[in-house]
Formats: C-alpha cells, sequence, structure tokens
C-alpha cells in the first residue's frame, strides 16, 4: 500500500523555519520509479499552489516565485524520505502543506494527507 506521511507543521512566527518531512512507504523510492517529488499547499479560500519539486532524473529543482530564497526541497532515497526545509516564514506561508510524488509507470501520483503549518506572532 502506497503511503506518504507529512509532518514538522505546526504555529511558527513570522520570521521563524520549520522542516517538514515526507515518509514515503509502498514504492520504490528512487529515481527509476519516481520521476517528480513535489510539495503543494493550500491557503484557506485559495487554490492549490505547487511550492517545490525536484525532477529526480538529474536532480533539478524549482520554486515557486513566492519562495525562492527562503524554501529548499530535498530527498534522503535511504531514508525514504522528502524534505521542505523552510526559511524566512511569513504569514502568507500559512497553508496546509501536501507532500506528492510522480510515477514515472503510468505517470500516477500519489498524495499525503497534509500538514498545517501557521505563521502568526
Amino acid at each position: 500500500q502506497v503511503r506518504l506521511v507529512e509532518s514538522g507543521g505546526g504555529l511558527v512566527q513570522p520570521g521563524g523555519s520549520l522542516r517538514l518531512s515526507c515518509a514515503a512507504s509502498g514504492f520504490t523510492f528512487s529515481v527509476s520509479s519516481v520521476a517528480i517529488m513535489r510539495w503543494y499547499r493550500q491557503a484557506p479560500g485559495k487554490e492549490h499552489e505547487l511550492v517545490a519539486r525536484i525532477i529526480t532524473a538529474g536532480g533539478r529543482t524549482e520554486y515557486a516565485d513566492s519562495v525562492k530564497g527562503r524554501f529548499t526541497i530535498s530527498r534522503d532515497n535511504s531514508e525514504r524520505t522528502m524534505y521542505l526545509q523552510m526559511n524566512s516564514l511569513k504569514p502568507e506561508d500559512t497553508a496546509v502543506y501536501y507532500c506528492s510524488v510522480k510515477m514515472r509507470s503510468l505517470g500516477v501520483d500519489y498524495w499525503g494527507q497534509g500538514t498545517q503549518v501557521t505563521v502568526s506572532s
């Protein structure tokens, strides 16, 4: 059974940092199986937004303009975990954050259940 489980969310003051983790199970967590690893977020009343992604073949990373220079996406294949390091957090970063992977086979997408990040003083 494929599972993606996010953790690390919480309440943080503006300017603070959080590191989100996404633990994967039920599939091969490797370049041969996973094409793209992503973090999305959705704030109340707003559309889903792609925050960051890794193109696994080659390791290229891409970021939304709103988080460039503040967020870093990474992965640890041995730990079967994807991360999102978030620094210099702003109130507008408040959202539910979801991890997702796109598999090479049939382009299937898998999603985690989300973790709440609240940036407030």
